[in-house]
């Protein structure tokens, strides 16, 4: 057999892997893992499984789950069943993370251990130059909204300042402490003098604590 006709093997062999999920890396061959995910018991995972294993996933890993729970079961046991080589794939990014800077730190965890990351309708397929490309220009991305989320905040609180706003907790009124604190000692119970003061319940009674006095006992209620 000459030299074509083995390369012609070799890549019919190869075009059989990829059609069925394993993906020739070096001397070993490696798998695409699916990743499904809903957020409800009324959703169901079939849909998604269905995309993946059509786009050649060997294994489908599924949480019902929201995308808050920082708990899934599903993803954990993909990640431990996961080697160097495998590939991640998803439906939509938004199974995989809430929001865009977890997603970054998931991808930045897979590329650690050599794994990486199909997503199937955004096409991104960060095994290549430009999938790279792509999650480089998402970093770019949230580290600008950090930065406008910081120089907005620093905005406010100057403009605050100007117009003799003090950010954060306003002191509390002396004033409403010391009427609140002459109906307690006139017999009043703490929680009608908060009611009539417009004071919080725990904050009268901080105070009382704080100038030493006899607290009434409240009425016990029928």
């Amino acid at each position: 057999m000459d030299g074509f006709a083995l390369l012609r093997g070799a890549e019919r062999r190869a075009s059989r892997e990829r059609t069925f999920g394993r993906r020739p890396r070096g001397n070993r061959v490696t798998g695409i893992l699916g990743y499904a995910r809903v957020s409800t018991g009324d959703q169901d995972v079939a849909g998604q499984t269905l995309r993946l294993t059509q786009a050649g996933a060997i294994r489908v890993f599924t949480d019902v789950r929201s995308g808050r729970a920082m708990i899934r079961p599903g993803l954990d046991a993909l990640l431990a069943y996961a080697r160097p080589g495998d590939t991640l794939a998803v439906v939509r990014l938004d199974r995989l993370g809430r929001s865009l800077s977890e997603l970054l730190a998931t991808v930045t965890m897979l590329r650690g251990r050599g794994i990486a990351l199909l997503s199937l309708e955004e096409k991104i397929d960060t095994s290549s130059a430009a999938g790279e490309l792509v999650f480089h220009v998402f970093g770019a991305i949230a580290h600008f909204e950090r930065r406008l989320i910081a120089e907005r905040t620093k905005d406010g609180i100057a403009a605050a300042r100007a117009r003799g706003k003090l950010p954060g907790r306003q002191p509390l009124d002396a004033d409403r402490i010391g009427a609140a604190l002459k109906l307690v000692s006139a017999g009043l119970s703490p929680t009608n003098a908060a009611h009539q003061i417009g004071l919080g319940r725990s904050t009268v009674y901080r105070e009382i604590k704080r100038a030493g006095l006899q607290r009434p006992l409240e009425p016990i209620s029928s």
